[in-house]
């Protein structure tokens, strides 16, 4: 590791002159690896090469992350990227040598590296609490839910170029790959875990969801003492994946779950019942009521059998878009209203006054239980506006056996840096993306702002947190 440290001291930012490097951007996220200890945290689990043209594995998987967040698509385009930065990171890595490092990347060798992005995630919160604005907590309705972690999972399409192992035809009618992940939600929005899964998998598939939480779960610092909030799409509405996150609760540890509901006719006949005072203004994320939006309690209208005890269920209704109009249901034409559902097992909005859950239906007045807890529901909404973080990796053009470090990896780079340099997006829909750009020819001496690897640079400033 003695090659690489103190490499960014000698670095200045300009906008003219001789010796620039394109894709200035890049040294932040090198930088950010290097101080949180990531670097040296992944060169700890390979061991030291003996030969003078030797690349640390560690620096191999950090080139390749930053190459795809600059937009490669193949290992050939990351070794050229790379090779334009060689002149500030040294010699770039191979195309085969990567290839072969992640072709001996095995589930042992996933789960070290899972393990040390943990301890590294562990010393990143604990920085980003030390800044001035704190961590990024739940905001909802205007209220700051402190000590509350944020879990989304979701599944995305991921086309392929060609016939990759496991690559299958999706339910799009398109030929890739059916990744499920889970992200740090309203948080950090980092992704905390990925499995990789061929096209033609189920979205609802229980066990897959287990194992993607069970994953993600071991990537937060103290989860054993904290109160997370997990959010699924309606894939997540089966009794095993509900009654799992119910078994969770502990008197140490609080476990939350928001998942989508699919509106079956008893559940179209309960929202019919529902009296106009039962319909109430959606809230915003700062508070404000939205009176395009309704929202009504749900809860004891219909009655479904076996699922788990305390489930409550809130119905949401909308004015249709233009292309809702073709999908209406008998109900939704007769109102004029598209309505939804969400399954949760929120009690009261924690630090929100007036929201526990009313006693008695139907309503004689509007209820607000509903108001603030689908307020939620609209922050992982406009959330998930944001391109998803696996399709902006390209994990489809990598091979099989190394896609899901590929993607993981990749994901979390940029959000890491994000958080621990810029802060948090302070609305859900800010204009930050998490998509890649495509990938440029190099050009060394171009105009525009670069980094200018000569030279003696400016002052280091401190690490937050570090005097």
């Amino acid at each position: 590791m003695s090659e690489r440290t103190g490499w960014d001291r000698r670095l200045s930012v300009v906008a003219d002159g001789k010796g620039l490097v394109g894709h200035a951007g890049v040294v932040l996220l090198h930088q950010v690896a290097d101080r949180v200890g990531l670097t040296a945290a992944l060169a700890q689990l390979w061991p030291p090469g003996r030969s003078a043209n030797w690349h640390a594995r560690a620096h191999v998987l950090l080139g390749l992350a930053s190459a795809i967040v600059l937009g490669a698509v193949n290992l050939s385009e990351a070794e050229q990227l790379q090779a334009h930065h060689q002149a500030v990171f040294g010699p770039a890595a191979s195309d085969s040598t990567t290839h072969r490092l992640l072709g001996g990347l095995d589930e042992r060798a996933r789960g070290r590296i899972a393990k040390a992005s943990a301890l590294v995630r562990r010393r990143v919160w604990g920085l980003l609490a030390l800044r001035p604005g704190g961590f990024p907590w739940l905001t909802v309705a205007g209220k700051v839910l402190t000590g509350w972690i944020v879990i989304d999972i979701d599944a995305t399409i991921i086309t392929a170029s060609s016939r990759k192992e496991g690559a299958a035809a999706t339910f799009k009618k398109t030929f890739g790959f059916h990744p499920l992940a889970a992200r740090g939600g309203s948080n950090t929005q980092e992704s905390l875990a990925v499995l990789l899964r061929p096209g033609n998998a189920g979205s609802n598939t229980v066990a897959d969801h287990l194992a993607v939480f069970a994953d993600a779960l071991t990537q937060i610092p103290g989860s054993s003492r904290a109160k997370i909030l997990v959010r699924v799409d309606g894939a997540g509405a089966s009794h095993e994946l509900l009654e799992h996150l119910e078994k969770l609760n502990t008197a140490r540890r609080t476990v939350r779950y928001m998942t989508g509901w699919t509106i079956i006719t008893d559940d179209e006949h309960a929202i019919a019942k529902l009296p106009e005072q039962a319909w109430d203004a959606l809230l915003e994320q700062d508070g404000t009521p939205h009176d395009a939006y309704g929202v009504a309690e749900l809860t004891g209208l219909n009655h479904r059998p076996g699922w788990p005890e305390g489930m409550r269920l809130l119905v949401r209704r909308v004015r249709p878009s233009g292309r809702q109009l073709k999908k209406l249901t008998t109900l939704e034409k007769k109102t004029g209203w598209k309505y939804s559902i969400v399954a949760t097992n929120i009690r009261r909005m924690w630090g929100i006054a007036g929201s526990h859950r009313s006693g008695s239906m139907p309503w004689p007045v509007p209820t607000r239980p509903s108001r603030t807890a689908c307020a939620v529901t609209r922050r992982w909404a406009c959330a998930t506006c944001r391109p998803r973080s696996c399709r902006s990796t390209r994990a489809g053009y990598s091979p099989r056996r190394s896609a899901t470090t590929w993607t993981a990896g990749s994901a979390s780079s940029p959000c890491t840096t994000r958080t621990t340099w810029c802060g948090p997006s302070p609305t859900p829909c800010g204009s930050g993306s998490t998509t890649s750009p495509p990938a440029s020819r190099p050009t060394p001496d171009g105009g525009g702002y670069g980094s200018n690897a000569p030279g003696p640079g400016p002052t280091r400033s401190p690490w937050p947190g570090s005097g």
